[in-house]
């Protein structure tokens, strides 16, 4: 028997009090009274050991000592303005009209002594002041500072790996340089073409030039590449070099030689090497992504000697393929090939899991710290570099 009841049929309860018994809300307004005896707050206090680390690295010193500037602001030294623009970067202020919302802020002008920072138009006058010799004294400046940090850190790397790579900075407007060249993201507009190259291992910015939207000439990879060598840490014995088919030419291979680098390198797509690709022994290749994979011994046109080549081989199964990673691969009417030439001995599979790394190196987890899978990677790393004796490669 089911029993049917009005849903509110709990009986009321009579008030407690008259409505003049209760308590008004409190209320803030203008008028509301409000004290505060504290001085010098600032939401930026983590700026104190930053500034503590750079002044115990001799930073000012090495700023007056490296950086010749010719005209002397009056607003502040040299040092206090390279200072507080690396303290503003610090603080995630990348711009310089970003510096104004912390131009009065008492821990940045306490440490750069100052009572307040200059306006916008006082930086840009500064850094317009500077002449294209300074970029190599920034460059020798970031070295030294590398070594001392490193020596401090007791960071004693023997081993590292170096990816160098250009990468696409869009323009607007007619600027000098500007060069209709390759811009995946903003097609047939002009652009810039820097050069960079950054070390694995640490994540550091090692050495790079702004350049025009041209592909680099080999003249240009070989230059660049001597100055990376000679900017690294002289503790260094070994080196590893990942670079994209950019950097495909024998200027290249020369460079990496001559540091004794050992270097892996995507190849250009020319008829010769397809030729070589076409007749060479495939075989199926279970470890990597690839259906099949090759190698073979291969001179190319204006080069010195003969090279190891390893190859991958895939099947289209397009009409339309996406569109390709930058410099990776090329293709022919039934198979799309991966090609990459080096100079070291060790399994195909192996190579080609280190040069997937170069895209991935920067999330990479420091031993001891990274998930699982990671640590597994740099086992596999260790292999490549040929294990733990000498970290050398065959």
């Amino acid at each position: 028997m089911v029993k049917r009841r009005p849903q509110h049929s709990e009986e009321t309860h009579v008030p407690q009090g008259t409505e003049r018994d209760k308590p008004e809300p409190n209320k803030i307004a203008a008028s509301t009274h409000y004290d505060f005896k504290g001085k010098n707050l600032t939401p930026y206090g983590g700026l104190f050991p930053v500034a503590t680390m750079l002044e115990r690295l001799g930073l000012q010193k090495l700023v007056e000592e490296t950086l010749t500037i010719k005209r002397i602001p009056r607003a502040m030294t040299i040092y206090q303005f390279v200072l507080g623009m690396v303290l503003a970067i610090y603080v995630g202020f990348a711009r310089l009209n970003h510096i104004r919302f912390v131009a009065q802020d008492p821990m940045l002008t306490g440490i750069l002594k100052v009572s307040g920072l200059p306006g916008q138009s006082t930086f840009w006058r500064f850094l317009a002041s500077l002449n294209l010799n300074l970029a190599g004294q920034l460059l020798q400046l970031q070295r030294i500072l590398r070594e001392r940090v490193w020596a401090a850190a007791h960071v004693g790397l023997k081993s590292i790996t170096l990816d160098t790579d250009t990468t696409v900075h869009t323009l607007y407007g007619r600027q000098m340089g500007a060069r209709k060249s390759y811009n995946p993201k903003n097609k047939g507009k002009k652009s810039y073409q820097p050069i960079l190259t950054f070390m694995a291992e640490t994540h550091e910015y090692v050495w790079g030039e702004l350049r025009n939207g041209d592909r680099p000439d080999g003249k240009q990879i070989a230059r660049h590449l001597q100055s990376v060598f000679a900017a690294l840490p002289p503790c260094i014995q070994t080196i590893f070099a990942r670079a994209d088919s950019g950097f495909y030419g024998w200027e290249a291979v020369q460079a990496y030689e001559k540091a004794k680098a050992h270097f892996i390198i995507v190849a250009r797509k020319t008829s010769r090497l397809l030729e070589r690709l076409q007749t060479a022994d495939w075989k199926p290749s279970p470890k990597t992504d690839a259906e099949e994979q090759c190698e073979f011994r291969y001179q190319p046109e204006g080069w010195g000697r003969a090279y190891r080549f390893v190859a991958l081989r895939y099947k289209k199964k397009e009409e339309h393929p996406q569109e390709r990673e930058q410099y990776q691969l090329f293709d022919t009417p039934e198979y799309t090939y991966r090609v990459f030439v080096t100079d070291m001995e060790r399994a195909l599979d192996l190579l080609v899991w280190f040069y997937n790394r170069m895209s991935k190196e920067r999330l990479m987890y420091s031993v001891g710290t990274g998930p699982p899978e990671e640590k597994s990677d740099l086992c596999s790393l260790d292999r490549v570099r040929g294990g733990n004796e000498a970290n050398e490669v065959d």
